[in-house]
């Protein structure tokens, strides 16, 4: 249920090919993100003016937003090449090293996921961002010697989901600090257009709309959600994506006027039919909808508490008024009889 999620964030493969023809190439093309745009444009200005490298740069926020869009773009606007990378690849101080050994004079270092960087290819980092220079260990134990190593002034561009995981002196080396928010629904509308543009399907402004309401304010979502309409527009419609088209195609995929999958709605109609809206434990709660307890907490919670419809508690997980109204429920308190208390069992 969980791996195939057509509303989760994380890129697939199928994702990583089409983004590569719908990313912007500059920051004239980027959609929405402006205060860190406006923001990252002086800086990328200033340091072309100056013929000097850019500054360091870390890019937070959610999944799907833009940070690795960002990340060509900055290159795309310096005229350099980008080498790119993520955290985990890199083990050993010996794996940075090689990256850092081999860039180029200006080179964008893309760095992904920074914060899962091992501890001791990051503190060979803080030199390397500092002072363009690493210390290479050469042999062991008594014998070993530290070999300096000169680097061309780069670009360090690190993407994080998680900015509160990176230590403080990683964080302070960055020269600007962009965090990605969720985009406004006016804001994937334009992306959804000018998606639709490149991939040649035919969108009418409501049917833009309905895609957008349903995209929980991610990009990457919004382009999914616009290829699997097409395709149904295409099989069972005459190829236009009207709101109606859109509306009938989401709801063949689950995916409803929120942005609910079937996961989210199973964890909302556990918490509300099964035990009356809560408050009720994470794990008694992954148990009735045959999860794991990981998945429930990381994957369908985090939306439902930003959507306002499943708040966490000292005593556990409850249900807001607003969660009870999307699926149709009336609250226990408000049902014909009820005393607006519960007994030992819920009763």
């Amino acid at each position: 249920m969980v791996a195939d999620r057509l509303v989760g964030a994380a890129a697939d493969g199928e994702d990583t090919a089409v983004e590569a023809a719908l990313r912007p190439k500059d920051l004239g093309e980027f959609v929405g993100q402006e205060r860190v745009r406006e923001q990252l444009d002086l800086v990328l200005r200033a340091a072309r003016a100056r013929g000097a490298t850019a500054d360091h740069v870390l890019l937070s926020g959610a999944p799907g937003l833009g940070k690795t869009t960002l990340s060509m773009i900055i290159a795309a606007e310096m005229g350099a090449p980008i080498r790119i990378t993520s955290g985990p690849a890199i083990q050993h101080a010996g794996d940075l090293a090689a990256i850092l050994s081999s860039l180029q004079e200006g080179e964008v270092l893309f760095l992904d996921e920074i914060h899962r960087m091992s501890r001791p290819a990051e503190e060979m980092l803080y030199m390397a961002m500092e002072d363009f220079r690493v210390d290479v260990i050469v042999g062991k134990g008594p014998g070993a010697t530290a070999i300096p190593l000169e680097l061309p002034p780069f670009t360090l561009v690190g993407a994080t989901t998680r900015a509160g995981l990176l230590p403080p002196p990683l964080r302070d080396r960055f020269g600007f600090t962009g965090h990605m928010e969720f985009y406004a629904p006016l804001e994937l509308e334009r992306v959804i257009h000018r998606s639709a543009g490149l991939l040649d399907v035919e969108i009418d402004a409501e049917g833009a709309a309905e895609i957008a309401g349903r995209s929980r304010g991610t990009p990457r979502i919004a382009n999914r959600l616009l290829r699997r309409v097409r395709d149904y527009a295409q099989v069972k419609a005459d190829g236009v994506i009207t709101r109606d088209t859109a509306s009938r195609a989401l709801d063949v995929y689950e995916v409803d006027a929120r942005g609910l999958d079937r996961l989210d709605r199973a964890v909302l109609t556990a918490l509300l039919k099964l035990f009356g809206g809560g408050p009720v434990g994470l794990s008694t709660l992954a148990v009735a909808v045959g999860e794991e307890r990981e998945t429930v907490e990381e994957v369908a919670e985090p939306f439902l508490v930003r959507e306002g419809l499943l708040a966490r508690t000292p005593r556990g997980r409850i249900a807001t008024p607003a969660a009870w109204a999307h699926l149709g429920l009336v609250p226990p308190q408000q049902q014909p009889g009820a005393t607006g208390q519960q007994g030992l069992f819920g009763a």
